[in-house]
């Protein structure tokens, strides 16, 4: 009898943990299905495509290696990565940099204070095509653009500059944009973590004599420092991959010389009909920005 009741108890217990199981699973479903349809299964769709010689039209077929050693020849290939790393480095900075400074400057109590907090998180808000066709309109290259005409009447100019069509302009053009679209978020976050900074470390090291600058040295900095590992790792990701500002401003011309390679990758799958080789483009950048990323997340938690 007594084993009875305890073989019945066991039957009761995985019964009431199978039903506890469904019951997760079907929770977590609803979300985990369109991540499986919309994220994991274009992924391996366009891992394996990276492996043929896809063509829109075209039958497809396995070519192994082949786009990778094209890709090693393909000087356009490199030009591309050579702006993406510029463009990539610059714009994470600027908004890292700058965004600090504009945290600084909200953290501090100072008058409009809150609308100031509400207005910085304009330019985030605003979708990249929009803010791409604002910043077209203030660099039109004569005298009607804004950015010209205020610098001209400034002194600083002497005649207008086609900030988006001259070789040597064109990068850092879109370079300032990039800074100014994703400046909001960076300095919100980093104000919240300005805001985690107890009071009183700042106001015992002032009392031990510690200025301004070596309290932002050795307080701010080290304090903020993983919040400023978060921020490069997300804006690397997503200035790397960028596409929707930069193809507004100036589709990858001049000449080439603000082509990153997302706007590459699209050319060669959507303009040229090479979905194979874009598929291995992309692959690559997937590739790159996780390797550098390990890399770098790797050197900051050994510092820590």
């Amino acid at each position: 009898m007594d084993g009875g009741q305890h073989t019945l108890g066991e039957d009761c217990d995985v019964e009431m943990k199978q039903r506890s199981w469904l019951g997760q699973i079907g929770l977590v479903l609803p979300f985990l299905v369109p991540v499986v349809v919309f994220s994991v299964i274009p992924l391996l769709r366009g891992i394996y495509l990276g492996f043929t010689d896809y063509r829109f039209g075209f039958s497809m077929s396995f070519n192994g290696l082949e786009n990778y050693r094209y890709m090693l020849t393909d000087s356009y290939f490199w030009s591309s990565f050579r702006v993406g790393a510029i463009w990539t480095i610059g714009v994470t900075g600027g908004q890292v940099i700058l965004g600090l400074a504009l945290a600084q400057l909200l953290n501090a109590d100072l008058f409009g204070q809150r609308l100031a907090r509400i207005l910085v998180l304009v330019p985030w808000a605003m979708p990249p095509v929009i803010r791409g066709l604002m910043w077209n309109m203030v660099l039109l290259p004569d005298t009607t653009g804004p950015l010209n005409y205020l610098l001209m009447q400034m002194g600083v100019l002497a005649q207008p500059i086609n900030w988006l069509g001259n070789v040597a302009w064109a990068l850092p053009s879109i370079i300032m944009v990039g800074i100014w679209g994703g400046l909001p978020q960076s300095a919100i976050i980093l104000l919240a973590g300005l805001q985690t900074i107890p009071k009183e470390l700042n106001e015992a090291a002032s009392l031990d004599g510690a200025g301004v600058f070596s309290q932002f040295r050795y307080i701010t900095l080290p304090w903020l420092k993983p919040v400023i590992t978060s921020i490069v790792c997300l804006r690397f990701m997503w200035n790397f991959n960028a596409f929707g500002v930069v193809w507004t401003l100036t589709q990858g011309g001049p000449g080439g010389r603000t082509r990153l390679p997302m706007l590459f990758a699209y050319e060669e799958g959507f303009r040229y009909g090479n979905a194979g080789y874009a598929a291995a483009l992309g692959n690559v950048m997937v590739l790159v920005v996780s390797l550098l990323l390990v890399l770098y997340l790797r050197r900051e938690l050994r510092e820590v």
